[in-house]
């Protein structure tokens, strides 16, 4: 062996130990290393037990924010169905109502046209038994019959 690469081995040995720190500053960093862990752990601990109350309060917030505006919109609409119902069970009553008239309407134009045709019935059967009818005025007759009729629908 070389008294050169001796030397070498000893000089690389020496600058080795001469870079390693201090076992006492060695502990202090181990300390301090220790101490920040510990921390880290406290604080990582505080966030996993808040975190869950802050998102449910986060969720709470954006829900408020975002289905209030919502359930407006579906009050607004539940109230406009409702008036819609309302309004169309007054149509209904009222058709109802105008239906009934013209069935009445109807009845009035038939008892109208079968008393007139009892009329004539009368009278072709007193012509057929040879008697005379009183005079009747024909347009006198008919105005009656129209104005009647008239009078009824202007009451409907």
């Amino acid at each position: 062996m070389d008294a050169l690469a001796l030397e070498r081995a000893q000089q690389r040995i020496a600058e080795a130990a001469a870079r390693r720190p201090e076992p006492a500053l060695l502990e202090a960093t181990l300390e301090r290393s220790r101490r920040q862990i510990e921390t880290l752990a406290e604080v990582t601990a505080g966030l996993e037990a808040s975190i869950p109350v802050q998102v449910g309060v986060a969720v709470r917030d954006g829900l408020r924010v975002e289905v209030l505006p919502v359930a407006r919109h579906i009050a607004e609409i539940r109230g406009l169905l409702n008036q819609t119902i309302r309004r169309l069970e007054r149509i209904e009553g009222d058709l109802l109502a105008e239906r009934h008239a013209r069935v009445d309407d109807l009845a009035l134009l038939v008892d109208l046209v079968s008393s007139g045709w009892r009329g004539v019935d009368a009278r072709l059967a007193r012509l057929e038994r040879g008697q005379t009818a009183p005079s009747i005025d024909v347009d006198k007759l008919a105005r009656t019959d129209v104005d009647a009729l008239v009078g009824h629908a202007a009451a409907a």
